[in-house]
């Protein structure tokens, strides 16, 4: 229904990968769907092994379980979608299922970088507190940190996504992305959006930087402390623990700063699309791998699992 210059909009068309070829698009259907099974599995059993194996019971283990549970979050909002956009060629969705796919991709991108600041202070109290740790960190603690971490999502993801979906569309319901983000819904936007993107840019900021700098204010004081082990061995210890979830950090705020704090010049939609799936799509089913890789606890409560449940012995190398 036309209302002068401006269309309500009941639906919007992801365009997705469409300017590719058919061939191609059926080829990274195939390669989403395989990450995507992977992520799953892998998210599935690092939830599995933390919550069965009295080993891995520590807070260390309970924040990862939480990674994972975000982890699942994220993929189901963003993955089927683009999946059956590529198989079905089903690019249109409606005004409702767009809003509600943005709301949660705010709400777990939110809780992924305030969770990942959280697991970074579980390293230091671990390394730099090691006597104090079971108490500094004791299940009421944990708890209360989950919660920390989970809950900023849900106030930021509630105003952005109602005040954007507040204004007015017009012209073309064309979403140049294979799923809801912010910006290239906006940009359909025909009304003043100088406020909610001055919004946008100090939110975005606030709630990569602030969670960036607690993690790098840890990792400071974590080095100091390795650095004053007189061991070799006690160093590379101290290290390893801290390795895989430094490695999982940098994945995720290298491609999330790239996506978000590039200049616009530079920010084609396509480049934007591919820097999206890595932390979308790619790191997700990542994030098990490395701790599952990195760490012999997580290696061999794996083996005792899969003994424990089908009677095989399998060694994780």
């Amino acid at each position: 229904m036309a209302e002068g210059n401006w269309t309500r909009v009941g639906e919007f068309i992801l365009m997705s990968f469409s300017s590719l070829p058919t061939e191609i698009q059926s080829l990274l259907f195939l390669t989403f769907l395989i990450i995507y099974l992977v992520t799953l599995l892998g998210n599935s059993l690092i939830i599995l092994v933390t919550l069965t194996d009295p080993m891995l019971h520590s807070p260390m283990y309970f924040f990862l379980r939480n990674l994972s549970f975000l982890e699942i979050g994220f993929n189901l909002v963003i993955v089927p979608k683009m999946l059956g956009t590529l198989l079905a060629r089903d690019t249109t969705i409606s005004f409702l299922d767009c809003a509600m796919q943005m709301y949660f991709f705010f709400f777990f991108g939110v809780a992924e970088c305030v969770l990942l600041a959280t697991m970074a202070y579980d390293r230091y109290v671990a390394i730099c507190n090691p006597l104090h740790y079971p108490v500094i960190m004791n299940q009421k603690t944990r708890a209360k940190l989950a919660v920390a971490s989970w809950f900023p999502g849900f106030p930021i993801a509630t105003v952005q996504t109602t005040w954007l979906f507040s204004f007015p569309f017009c012209g073309t319901n064309k979403v140049n992305h294979f799923f809801c983000d912010s910006p290239p819904v906006l940009r359909l936007v025909c009304a003043d959006t100088a406020m909610f993107e001055i919004y946008a840019i100090v939110g975005t900021v606030l709630v990569v930087m602030i969670p960036c700098l607690l993690i790098l204010c840890s990792y400071l004081r974590i080095a100091a402390a390795i650095l004053k082990i007189p061991s070799a061995k006690g160093k590379h210890k101290a290290f390893s623990t801290c390795s895989s979830h430094l490695l999982v950090v940098s994945l995720f705020y290298v491609s999330l700063s790239l996506t978000y704090f590039r200049p616009k010049s530079n920010n084609s939609p396509e480049s934007k699309k591919l820097l999206s799936l890595s932390y979308t799509v790619v790191t997700p089913m990542l994030n098990p791998i490395i701790y599952s890789l990195r760490n012999n606890e997580v290696k061999n409560a794996l083996g005792r699992t899969f003994h424990k449940a089908f009677g095989l012995r399998i060694c994780i190398p």
